[in-house]
């Protein structure tokens, strides 16, 4: 290996109490920034519910987003809970930290899965301050 090439590092996640094997593939395949695979887990009229952005409807509309949005950032679940609806849907939380090359921010992420484990919708929730959130805006930088 020479030193322009670097090996491709996956990491498996690991969420304390959540086992299903979409939730966890949502988070593999975004921090492995295959944005397809991830909007392919969602039903046909799945929905990302993404801060600061209107409601994106669909499995390609979620792709295209994942792509302009999502690039380079790495999603760090670390604990969820689960519980069966009455209608039988899934409702999954999870809580964890998002890191970007500018910043990190504690995150929830909020899913609801149908009877066949697709995304009918993912909700991800900053956990942050007001003046956390201001912070992570960039900062204009001025010459004197």
């Amino acid at each position: 290996m020479t030193a322009t090439t670097r090996p491709i590092l996956t990491r498996s996640i690991n969420i304390a109490g959540i086992t299903m094997p979409g939730i966890v593939r949502y988070f593999e395949t975004l921090n492995a920034g295959d944005f397809e695979a991830t909007a392919n887990l969602f039903a046909g009229e799945g929905v990302l519910h993404a801060p600061f952005e209107k409601p994106i409807i669909g499995k390609s509309s979620i792709a295209t987003y994942l792509k302009t949005e999502a690039r380079g950032m790495q999603l760090e679940p670390q604990q969820g809970v689960s519980k069966i609806l009455e209608d039988g849907q899934v409702e999954v939380q999870v809580s964890g930290r998002v890191q970007t090359s500018a910043f990190g921010v504690n995150v929830a992420w909020l899913f609801l899965l149908n009877s066949d484990q697709e995304i009918l919708s993912v909700t991800v929730k900053l956990l942050a301050s007001p003046q956390e959130l201001l912070n992570l805006r960039p900062h204009k930088k001025f010459d004197v």
